[in-house]
């Protein structure tokens, strides 16, 4: 029997935001339940889905003139309808209710201590940037792209253009030219918001010379705002009709005003990967993403008044919208822009004592390079004495992971490990503030969303690993990818291999308690003599080794017909692949995971190519071993790293000569 790591008090379960939640549902609509029955909240929730998600909508008292209709129109995956006839706008909402002088945002950078925005300065940044971009003829459809940092100015930014309708779209300044112009070209901007520069790693980077190729590649844009970040006295004059961001802005403009835009009206556009072929424009809407996040952010995050909040992302990952989305909430956030190991991997922990943080947010790969590193987070005198909660994402984090949390920050930190994607901008699988956390598992289905694990004929699976699938339509699904006028794109995504059933890609077991366990994309699977592993599974069990921080496997054919599995492995500073090594790394994937999906052969690798959203790259790697050309697996500007995918082209030849004689 697994024992969980955490359990929730009484108190906190009574202090819950969902508990609020729950006795509301009892006294305005007579459904009730036990506080601390997730399971039967969670069932009626994707059961009733109209009554649940009406009474989010009157729960948080959402703004909309006029109401909606109906809650579902349309209710055919893809292409349902939510809310229907109503009018509001998502960024109304982030400022309602909100004081001038309740905090907003502190943040912090490579070049800035932490400092801070009230409501009040947000508030009239964003007026004064609102002003701006309708000055400049933006409008109601209008897109704006920003190639921005992770600071408050985006964020006020951001919250312009959807006030006034228009529609948002971000990629962070160390995006390569390519990169940016496959995401933007495919939505044609009219307004550009770029950056002169930024620093990471201790090093500053100009980027002055790619916001012009920018401007030669985008021509719809007719406008280009530049906000000297790097250099306070950047020459901008190799510019064409660029303008500087204090002069764009209008701050005597008389208030924020909100355009009420239909609830299907496009919100914001982010992108896939793109590693191969053009990134996918996924478009989310005002009313579908304003009450996902409001049951998101409150009751599966518990954002209360006083908490502040963190994420560690980029402008480039989806996480920023969630972040911009804990907003909706009576909380505060955090954000930071820089190398989150320089010049160690203490400087996010040094930031959450700095800045009173109750959620530190983060990466999988983050805490288990944590781990591997020796980093001690209540060291050098920091007590975190604000932190309640730790939130893991972007990859299945081991019980490793896990257990390295509880050990180095306590045993009262409630650990919310999530999983969701780009393509809903939250989260399918999540934390419950009233459930146990158990070593390596998601603690369960969030709230509204008809997760399944299915097998290849469709049938439900418990116990065993199978297609991640979302059997009914939930509001945070796209409306669109931009520019896919005949659906075709969209359905090929989701709904080729289950009609009319979303089936996200990844491998997850869904446990009897109702828990979750991620093993990677489906994409990715390992088979070995028929039986299919994910490949998060051996990540799992090799990266309990300390001589190993990172892992890559694929299957290649083999030339007498059988398979052949090579494992790449990064090793921690002065660690060496020697024959005891190996014999671990087998073994423990034999004694731990199956005898069967044993690597043939070993290689030490420098780095392993990853995008810019940190995802590693396995099927371009296996392309690439397969014969495929560099260029044609991966665009050498969707990477964070294009030289770790080169060294395997170069050593493509040594690797499946090794391989032959395995």
């Amino acid at each position: 029997m697994i024992e969980p790591l955490w359990v929730p008090s009484d108190e906190r379960k009574e202090r819950a935001q969902l508990t609020r939640f729950c006795r509301w549902l009892g006294e305005q609509r007579g459904v009730h339940f036990d506080i601390g029955d997730y399971e039967s909240v969670w069932r009626w929730s994707v059961d009733h889905p109209d009554d649940f998600w009406a009474s989010v909508w009157d729960y948080f008292e959402v703004v909309a003139d006029p109401s909606y209709d109906a809650v579902l129109g349309r209710r055919e995956m893809p292409g349902a309808e939510w809310f229907p006839g109503a009018r509001l706008n998502y960024a109304e909402h982030i400022f309602r209710g909100k004081a001038d002088d309740d905090l907003a945002v502190q943040f912090a950078s490579e070049r800035h201590a932490p400092a801070s925005w009230t409501f009040g300065e947000l508030r009239a940044r964003t007026a004064a940037m609102a002003a701006g971009l309708r000055a400049a003829g933006v409008g109601v459809g209008d897109r704006v792209a920003a190639f921005l940092p992770n600071i408050p100015e985006t964020m006020a930014a951001g919250l312009a253009c959807m006030s006034l309708g228009a529609v948002w779209s971000a990629c962070s300044p160390d995006f390569g030219v390519r990169s940016v112009v496959d995401r933007f070209a495919q939505i044609e901007p009219t307004v550009l918001l770029a950056v002169d520069g930024y620093r990471y790693g201790g090093k500053d980077f100009s980027r002055l010379g790619e916001v012009r190729a920018l401007q030669d590649a985008l021509p719809s844009v007719r406008r280009t705002v530049v906000l000297r970040y790097l250099d306070p006295d950047a020459d901008l004059s190799g510019l064409r009709d660029a303008v500087l961001w204090e002069d764009f802005e209008q701050p005597d403009s008389g208030g924020l005003e909100f355009e009420r835009v239909p609830s299907d009206h496009p919100l914001w556009v982010v992108y896939s990967s793109g590693t191969t072929g053009l990134p996918k424009p996924i478009v989310h809407s005002h009313g579908g993403m304003l009450v996902d996040q409001l049951k998101y952010v409150h009751f599966h995050f518990d954002a209360k008044v006083g908490d502040r909040l963190f994420w560690f992302s980029t402008t480039g990952w989806v996480m920023w919208n969630v972040m911009l989305g804990m907003l909706l909430s009576p909380a505060s956030i955090i954000i930071y822009d820089g190398n989150p190991g320089h010049p160690d991997l203490d400087v996010l922990w040094e930031l959450a004592e700095q800045t009173g943080m109750t959620l530190f947010g983060t990466s999988a790969s983050y805490i288990v390079s944590c781990m591997k590193a020796g980093v001690h987070p209540r060291s050098n005198g920091r007590t975190l004495e604000a932190l309640r909660s730790v939130g893991s994402t972007g990859s299945a984090l081991s019980a490793d992971g896990f257990e390295w949390v509880y050990r180095e920050l306590g045993p009262d930190i409630w650990l919310n490990s999530s999983s969701g994607g780009t393509d809903v901008a939250g989260p399918f699988i999540c934390g419950v503030p009233w459930l146990p956390v158990y070593p390596a598992e998601l603690q369960a289905r969030a709230l509204g969303v008809a997760v399944d694990s299915w097998d290849p004929e469709g049938r439900p699976l418990v116990g065993e690993t199978g297609e991640l699938v979302i059997t009914k339509p939930m509001p945070a699904m796209p409306i669109s990818f931009w520019g896919d006028d005949d659906g075709s794109r969209y359905r090929e995504a989701y709904f080729d291999m289950y009609p009319g059933v979303w089936r996200h890609g990844d491998w997850l077991e869904l446990t009897p308690r109702g828990s979750g366990i991620l093993y990677g994309r489906s994409d990715a699977t390992i088979n070995r003599g028929g039986v299919r592993m994910g490949s998060a599974e051996l990540y799992r069990a090799v990266l309990t080794l300390d001589e190993v921080i990172d892992a890559l496997v694929v299957d290649l054919p083999g030339d007498r017909g059988v398979d052949v599995m090579p494992m790449f492995v990064v090793l921690a500073e002065g660690a060496t692949l020697d024959d005891g090594l190996v014999d671990r790394i087998r073994r423990t994937i034999r004694e731990q995971v199956s005898p069967r999906h044993v690597p043939d052969r070993i290689f030490a690798v420098p780095e392993l190519p990853r995008t810019l959203t940190g995802k590693t790259l396995e099927i371009p790697v296996k392309r690439l071993l397969l014969g495929a050309e560099i260029d044609t697996v991966a665009s050498r500007d969707s990477l964070a790293n294009p030289q770790a995918l080169e060294w395997f082209g170069e050593s493509r030849k040594a690797i499946l000569d090794e391989m032959r004689s395995a």
